[in-house]
């Protein structure tokens, strides 16, 4: 099933490694851009798709590719990605000598190793899908279906012109993997997005949903769940295929509200969150995975202005010796500028999550970023933070903390009156404080309801409207 192939060079593939690589197709091949240039396709002579070939990527963050890869690469490196259409059975041999070459030419290697060639590859006479997308494998009129085989399945560019491409043609986008895959962070928070969807192949029990665990069936061009003998959806029992683990990961989301100046820098919340939770600011980020550029508020904001008024998702890497990961979400609101974090540690046995820094970190975000609100939860999962396809416990809720706008919206004597053990504590000034409620130090169920207890009294307290809390 593997189709993808990453060549990762010291050097810099320049134009005429590129062409190298790309002339593997042999002088019949075409080439097409997409993603406003930033993926090649190398297509057949009738300009049909057979290999997307990534825009080579300047990685600057330490630990990018052991984490994606499972490989040590000291950087800086040239990440150069290529991925073959399963639909035609020459292009995986056309992505394995496009990498060989730029290999050959710049020095370093590729992923896997053993799909690096540099022959030429006749695609004269083969067919693959005419769809205008990104390769894809599959393309029904509902749905566009690609294929993955590699260790981490995380959010590329190319996944991420997949999901664009997709949104715009009204098509669902499936990704079909083996069970040993296991998502990045970001990879999970866009396919746990309907109708997008994971699709695990189980060699013994056939098809299943990677998040849900709900059996699968390929029908009406789509793959959807499977109803059970009574009628309803059944479960996978592979996806229960799980056993208790002592690692953690400590879920920090949270919401600020800037207001829309011409010197307002953004990200200065997750590096206050970061320094706060590891000690340290974050070591990279980028707007797809793997993670290449050295943390910098200033050219992330400038980012985010040259694309307003159109939202902005980004990436957030930690250091190599803390698994940290953020996904943020930044988008301009008649209220200013807004940015949503989700921000991921991971902990191993014997390593315990600082909820003693907690408080003080909402603290400080509510005095000067700004913060809206904050839920802090713990949950039992692995420490690199990928998701593997079976059964995970929720996150327990540590904290839920809501800023003093939405304190002042609801009413003060109403918000810190709720119905839960632990009294609410007030954040910054008297006169218009925010509220911070602790729920439990995350090992205990019980929160869960606590949280649901406290959501609708916070509702409540809204007249006429109903608040997402």
């Amino acid at each position: 099933m593997t189709k993808d192939v990453i060549a990762l060079t010291p050097k810099m593939p320049d134009t005429w490694a590129l062409l190298a690589g790309l002339y593997a197709g042999g002088p019949l091949t075409r080439v097409s851009a997409g993603s406003e240039g930033a993926v090649l396709r190398l297509c057949a002579p009738d300009g049909r798709p057979l290999v997307s070939v990534e825009a080579p990527l300047l990685v600057q963050v330490p630990g990018e590719a052991e984490r994606l890869l499972g490989r040590e690469t000291p950087v800086p490196f040239w990440w150069t990605e290529a991925r073959a259409s399963g639909a035609v059975p020459e292009a995986e041999r056309l992505a394995g000598s496009v990498c060989g070459r730029l290999a050959l030419l710049l020095g370093g290697g590729t992923w896997p190793e053993r799909a690096a060639s540099t022959d030429v590859v006749d695609v004269d006479a083969v067919v693959a899908p005419d769809d205008g997308q990104p390769v894809v494998d599959v393309l029904t009129g509902s749905t566009a279906v690609v294929l993955a085989d590699r260790p981490v399945l995380a959010l590329t560019t190319w996944l991420s012109d997949l999901l664009r491409g997709s949104a715009e043609s009204g098509r669902a986008l499936q990704i079909v993997t083996p069970p040993h895959v296991r998502l990045s962070a970001p990879a999970r928070a866009t396919l746990v997005q309907p109708p997008n969807r994971w699709v695990v192949q189980d060699p013994e029990q056939g098809y299943y949903d990677g998040l849900s665990g709900a059996v699968l069936r390929w029908q009406d061009g789509t793959f959807a769940p499977a109803p059970g003998a009574d009628g309803t959806a059944s479960v996978a029992e592979a996806f229960g295929r799980t056993s208790p683990s002592a690692q953690r990961q400590l879920i920090v989301a949270f919401r600020t509200t800037l207001p829309a100046r011409e010197d307002v820098v953004l990200g200065k919340g997750v590096e206050t969150a970061w320094r706060a939770l590891t000690g340290s600011p974050p070591a990279g980020w980028g707007t797809a995975e793997p993670v290449n550029l050295p943390w910098s508020p200033r050219r992330l904001t400038g980012l985010a202005r040259d694309r307003a008024p159109e939202p902005t998702h980004l990436v957030v890497a930690g250091h190599p010796d803390r698994p940290a990961l953020a996904w943020i979400r930044v988008t301009r609101t008649t209220a200013g500028v807004e940015q949503d974090v989700t921000l991921t540690l991971g902990y191993g046995e014997g390593e315990e999550p600082p909820l003693d820094a907690v408080t003080p970190l909402a603290g400080t975000l509510v005095a000067g970023h700004g913060l809206t609100t904050m839920l802090v939860s713990v949950r039992r999962a692995p420490r690199d933070l990928t998701t593997a396809p079976v059964l995970q416990a929720p996150p327990l809720p540590v904290s839920f903390t809501l800023g003093a706008r939405d304190v002042r919206g609801i009413g003060l004597t109403h918000a810190r009156r709720p119905p839960v053990a632990s009294r609410p504590v007030a954040l910054g000034p008297a006169s218009a404080p925010a509220l911070h409620y602790p729920l439990g130090d995350g090992t205990d169920p019980a929160a869960l309801t606590e949280l649901h207890r406290l959501a609708a009294h916070l509702r409540a307290g809204v007249p006429g409207a109903e608040r997402e809390v």
